[in-house]
């Protein structure tokens, strides 16, 4: 059974559905969560990239759009923290053990980076559902999670509101 449950978690509206998940997987098999949020320029809620522009030529602007930007992250930064540790104490409150971190980079990447140093034996990522295009496009951290990951991985589907059973909101997938 899983013991070291890897909970990847991004600031979208699923994020709470992934959680929830996990947190009962982890209650039913007594395993502990590692919470992880990597923090990305492309993440809902997040500053984004700095782009020079032609305040370039004009340094006071620069410094202070500098400045501004800096700012900016912090409060993305505070805020990634403040919410691991919201969900902290919730697992902490269901006897669940549980731990997290908050690194910046490239999600998927990290989340397999995270996980296998960790020891994870399962991780546990949502779907944003992205097809076509879309998907080309922005990617899909689930994706290369389940395609690059050295343990098991259950994506978390969201399931809009409808009911379904269990079978149909999560896949699960063993790297053989």
């Amino acid at each position: 059974m899983f013991k070291k449950i890897l909970v990847a978690l991004d600031n979208s509206a699923r994020r709470h559905e992934v959680f929830q998940k996990a947190l009962d997987l982890a209650e039913a098999t007594r395993a502990n969560l590692m919470l992880v949020h990597v923090l990305s320029a492309y993440e809902e809620g997040s500053p984004g990239i700095p782009i020079r522009s032609y305040q370039a030529y004009y340094p006071v602007l620069e410094d202070s759009t500098w400045r501004l930007y800096q700012k900016r992250w912090e409060e993305f930064e505070a805020q990634g923290i403040a919410q691991l540790r919201q969900e902290l104490d919730r697992a902490q409150s269901a006897g669940v053990s549980a731990e997290f971190t908050q690194i910046s980079g490239e999600p998927a990447a990290t989340i397999c980076s995270v996980a296998s140093s960790w020891g994870a034996d399962l991780i546990m990522v949502g779907s944003h559902g992205r097809r076509g295009l879309s998907e080309l496009l922005l990617g899909s951290v689930s994706n290369y999670v389940m395609h690059h990951a050295d343990c098991s991985v259950l994506v978390v589907h969201h399931n809009n509101g409808k009911l379904t059973t269990p079978a149909e909101t999560t896949t699960a997938r063993a790297r053989t």
